[in-house]
């Protein structure tokens, strides 16, 4: 016996199987594929069976929404791919603690591979995708054209292979080629989700259109949340409407899981600081009640939906326009006794919308207004600290407040044009995710999305994590990027996380101690084992075990641990410590996930010591061992010091 060699290949179809294997298990049946091995199908015949005439047929006219290229590109998001992420440690900032990670590369590709550790972890996605302008590139996928010694001609591809190029509204495919970049991973980024996680899209006129129609498919009509328009810009030169404003679609994974979003009023905190201030001042309730009115009147215009909230007491400030009826009939209808008339006091229509046993709970503790005499009707007291307030549809940002703050993190150097509004994805991250949220940012752009949660952190004491993911764009020749020094997009971004992290710091050194503001940088890559272009029948066993060292010169341990985390679905942001044992130097992956060792000829005494780790899974180099016995040694080491079965130790020691 022998471990079980490492899947090293992510498989986005396998995950609907398996989803649609737990739904209707009856569907699926065993076949015998090309290598003569048995592998699990749908069997077309039985699910047809099984939903009866719920079937569109073929013939039958249907509402959808389609372009040339969407099977292709429907396709795209089911492919596997070979890739892998390779770890950048003299990138990154505080690599062995950090929880955020910052990848380089395609992000189909990467979505791909994220969907292995991540699928259900993601509260929240934003996403700033290129609005299809004219101006602006798409990502060319594979499935879209196959030109690829065209694209090498002209220069759309990278010095990764990644293939991109600018989509001019002269191109026959204009409107299909965004669609077909958008609709792969918007079906992927579905999956990365929580059952009541939201994605946030931001997008113009070009494509919101067709953006709305993509996500009900991907999404689902009924999980749209709503549509944000942003006043950021003003256009100088308008033909005929005067553009100012662009969109942000919100759908939900799920809509009925999500709870109400609400956050504390912000208008509220400055009259409770207010009210802090002129207390110390006019210890007499009357004259402190006066003036507040006099400052609320006077700031009214920053204060919207608080205006109310104009009355104090020694507890604080609060709203006596709490309606005391029931909003229904059958309230209640006790007799309310006036405590200085000593006559009831008239009752709702409705009835009372509390109990009698509330009421007088209530003033008991002082949180009844009275009127005057008996002819006003008792209020329950509408505390400023409950007022809450929503994420409103219409939101007014100058994007030259962003310009500025952006410019000077970077020393008064704009190197970097439409950073997206730091307030907006702060205002959004805080409504729509827990303070312990995953966010994923998969077009991040210049980090706008980073440095949003690693402010809101700051702000609210929340441990917010990141995935930022960006392809490797280059910055213009004649552009202020490439003068100071920025080759690419990444590289201002990274670099904005790092200012903006010292600059949090700097300016809340009481809080921010604990802030993490670091990350961890992977790039994508292809795969750490060199291509087998023969059939797998072409090979005896011998052969195939030849192939178990069949990993490239210039990949190093991390490389391998973090491959082997992917494949896994192990959480690329999990810590991970190092020892030595007899000369080998160990990779323990927060503390005992993974045990990894990939050091030549391992001796029994570093495989015991593995072993003590409590591992839920191991992982070896297939040069750790000099003998095939060694190998097999192993799981008897491993079955004895764990108690592991047989089928325990097949299934959690692998060897690359």
């Amino acid at each position: 016996m022998t471990p079980n060699k490492l899947n090293t290949e992510a498989t986005p179809q396998s995950h609907t199987l398996q989803a649609l294997k737990q739904l209707i298990p009856a569907c699926f049946t065993e076949v015998k594929n090309e290598q003569g091995e048995l592998q699990q199908v749908v069997d077309w015949d039985t699910l047809k069976q099984l939903l009866g005439e719920n079937i569109a047929d073929e013939n039958n006219e249907r509402y959808q929404f389609t372009w040339a290229g969407k099977q292709g590109a429907r396709l795209e998001a089911n492919k596997a791919t070979n890739q892998t992420l390779r770890p950048v440690p003299e990138d990154s900032v505080d690599w062995d603690t950090t929880e955020n990670l910052y990848i380089e590369g395609d992000n189909l590709q990467v979505l791909k591979l994220l969907q292995q550790g991540y699928m259900g972890k993601v509260k929240m996605i934003y996403i700033d995708p290129p609005y299809n302008t004219g101006n602006d590139f798409v990502y060319d996928d594979d499935f879209a054209r196959s030109q690829a010694e065209e694209d090498l001609d002209s220069g759309d591809i990278d010095e990764e292979g990644n293939r991109y190029r600018k989509n001019n509204r002269t191109n026959g495919r204009f409107h299909s080629d965004w669609c077909s970049m958008i609709y792969p991973r918007l079906l992927i980024a579905r999956s990365l989700l929580t059952e009541d996680g939201v994605i946030f899209i931001s997008i113009d006129d070009n494509e919101v259109h067709n953006l709305r129609k993509i996500c009900d498919e991907a999404f689902g009509e009924a999980n749209f949340v709503g549509q944000i328009i942003l006043k950021t810009a003003t256009d100088n030169n308008p033909s005929q409407i005067n553009t100012e404003h662009e969109y942000m679609i919100c759908y939900a994974k799920t809509k009925f899981t999500q709870k109400n979003w609400t956050r504390r009023n912000e208008a509220a905190n400055l009259i409770i600081n207010q009210y802090t201030l002129l207390k110390q001042k006019y210890p007499n309730i009357e004259e402190l009640q006066k003036e507040l009115r006099l400052w609320i009147k006077k700031h009214k215009n920053k204060l919207p939906q608080v205006t109310h909230y104009n009355n104090v007491d020694d507890k604080g400030v609060y709203s006596s326009s709490s309606n005391s009826s029931n909003p229904h009939p059958g309230g209640y209808t006790f007799d309310i006794i006036h405590p200085i008339t000593g006559y009831p006091c008239p009752k709702p229509a409705n009835g009372w919308r509390w109990t009698e046993e509330t009421f007088w709970n209530y003033d008991a503790i002082g949180e009844i207004e009275w009127g005057k005499d008996h002819t006003t009707q008792p209020h329950v007291k509408k505390r400023i600290e409950t007022s809450v307030e929503y994420l409103r549809s219409l939101i007014y940002e100058d994007n030259r407040s962003t310009t500025k703050m952006f410019s000077d993190l970077f020393d008064g150097r704009k190197i970097f044009d439409n950073p997206k509004p730091i307030n907006i994805l702060s205002l959004i991250t805080e409504f729509a995710s827990n303070p312990d949220s995953l966010i994923l940012d998969f077009f991040s752009g210049s980090a706008t999305t980073a440095h949003a949660v690693m402010q809101l952190n700051a702000e609210d004491g929340g441990k917010r994590k990141y995935i930022c993911v960006q392809l490797n764009e280059a910055t213009p020749e004649d552009s202020e990027a490439r003068k100071a020094g920025y080759a690419s997009i990444p590289e201002i971004a990274k670099e904005r996380i790092r200012r903006a992290g010292q600059k949090i710091k700097t300016e809340n050194p009481l809080t921010t101690q604990n802030l993490d503001t670091g990350f961890r940088v992977l790039r994508l890559a292809d795969s750490n084992f060199n291509e087998v272009n023969r059939h797998p029948n072409e090979y005896d066993q011998v052969q195939l075990d030849l192939f178990a060292t069949n990993i490239k010169e210039d990949r190093n341990d991390l490389d391998l641990l973090f491959g082997a985390m992917l494949s896994w679905g192990v959480p690329l942001s999990l810590p991970i410590s190092t020892e030595e044992i007899d000369g080998c130097r160990l990779y323990n992956v927060n503390d005992g996930d993974l045990v990894a060792c990939f050091a030549e000829n391992v001796s029994e005494a570093v495989v015991k010591a593995m072993a003590s780790k409590v591992s839920l899974r191991v992982l070896f180099r297939d040069s750790c061992f000099s003998e095939d016995k060694h190998k097999i040694n192993i799981f008897e080491i491993f079955k004895q010091q764990l108690g592991w079965d047989e089928k325990e130790a097949m299934d959690k020691i692998r060897v690359i």
